[in-house]
């Protein structure tokens, strides 16, 4: 569905997919390339820390995962007030300029120093320019494709990981763990830089010309301008939706932070070859990306709640599948599984942020519960290697299969239905 301007302050402006086509398709390439950055790191770091920096504790080793994660959280959250404030397209090129530094800082870094530091300002960068494409696509869809369109920005950048992730191992298992693999992160930025200076446009417009026709319930508390602490609370706490949809972000990025720092150990322990943990790194997010694309479809149709409920107790199942397994196949299995549990959730959370938030309000709710998703990354690299440090690997992994699990009885108990044709 196409809403078209018919006057008014906003002349020429459509909301749509099909009416902003050209600019949506050309946000999907950008946020393939900031999957990329992400993906260049997949393989190759936890090796890195093993193998040349000689980190023997595993908490140690995932400090580069907490540098990440806390820096990407609060940055998050900035992007969507400034994104508000100042246009999406300054924040989205700024994103660019900070990861310039970025390839150079992991090939060549002289200690493990300069990876963390690199990662503070990759955090950076995946903070501000996949919130920016998120909320930029939000501009563009309209509320009736929402679901779609965020499944179109998420497989873009997750295949784009998952492509990256493997080619880096393939490049490793023949070139060696440094510089070769992290040249690609160079093309990357130096090309996303380009497109976002020269072709994206701005869409703020666009969140304007919704907001002028949004209709909320009378005597809504989500209708209208909030302030920046009111949207923290509402997405944090007060709404139902909003923050399930936090906590949920929050456990599905814990994952994601076992599964880049934790599992490459545990398949490397078990004797497995660099390529093979290439393999098993790009399967978790390839049928992740991928699946978005109908996930996000789906939820246009049936609703948010149940996918999201269906895909927490789906990833903690695969989790403990990886805890259980020790053989390729069996990981292979567990990976496909975990990919296709946070395809249902992933973009159906940020639908579900789409879909209750207030147009004037919206790319700082978006930023409060990036906040919150991201921020997983954090403490799921200090859970699981604390864990892993006291215990084993494998109780690390049980332990947040475990939490996986209870998180999405929180969505189940705690979540109501949000898209508007349900």
């Amino acid at each position: 569905m196409t809403t078209h301007a018919t006057g008014g302050t906003s002349p020429g402006i459509r909301l749509g997919l099909r009416a902003n086509l050209a600019q949506f398709s050309l946000l999907v390439v950008v946020n393939a390339l900031v999957g990329g950055m992400l993906g260049q790191e997949r393989t190759v770091l936890p090796l890195l820390a093993d193998d040349v920096f000689h980190l023997s504790a595993y908490t140690a080793a995932m400090t580069y995962i907490l540098a990440f994660g806390a820096t990407k959280a609060v940055t998050n959250f900035f992007a969507g007030t400034w994104s508000d404030r100042f246009g999406r397209k300054p924040v989205l090129i700024a994103g660019w300029l900070i990861a310039l530094p970025v390839p150079a800082m992991l090939a060549w870094g002289p200690s493990w120093g300069w990876i963390i530091a690199a990662n503070v300002l990759l955090g950076m960068n995946q903070g501000l320019t996949w919130s920016t494409t998120v909320i930029m696509k939000i501009d563009l869809a309209g509320p009736e494709r929402r679901g779609l369109a965020m499944g179109f920005n998420e497989a873009a950048g997750y295949v784009a990981v998952a492509a990256t992730a493997m080619a880096t191992g393939a490049i490793a298992e023949h070139a060696g763990l440094r510089p070769e693999p992290f040249l690609l992160g160079a093309a990357y930025v130096i090309l996303a830089l380009g497109l976002s200076t020269f072709a994206v446009r701005e869409t703020r417009d666009h969140a304007r010309f919704e907001a002028a026709r949004h209709v909320s319930p009378a005597g809504s508390e989500h209708d209208g301008e909030l302030s920046t602490g009111q949207v923290a609370r509402l997405t944090s706490l007060r709404d139902k939706a909003l923050s399930a949809a936090s906590q949920a972000g929050m456990v599905n990025n814990l994952n994601d932070a076992l599964a880049w720092g934790i599992f490459p150990l545990l398949f490397a322990a078990h004797g497995l070859s660099i390529a093979q943990i290439g393999i098993l790194a790009a399967l978790y997010p390839a049928v992740w990306g991928a699946g978005q694309m109908l996930t996000g479809w789906w939820s246009d149709r049936i609703g948010r709640k149940h996918l999201i409920t269906a895909g927490m107790l789906l990833q903690a199942a695969a989790i403990a599948l990886v805890a259980a397994g020790t053989t390729f196949g069996v990981w292979a299995t567990a990976q496909v599984l975990l990919g296709l549990g946070t395809a249902l959730v992933y973009p159906t959370l940020l639908a579900v942020i789409g879909d209750v938030a207030h147009p004037a309000w919206r790319a700082r709710a978006v930023g409060v519960y990036r906040l919150w998703r991201d921020g997983g990354f954090a403490v799921g690299a200090l859970l699981a290697g604390a864990l892993a440090d006291a215990y084993s690997l494998t109780t690390a992994i049980w332990a947040i299969a475990a939490l996986t699990a209870a998180s999405g009885l929180v969505v189940a108990v705690r979540m109501y239905e949000t898209h508007p044709r349900t």
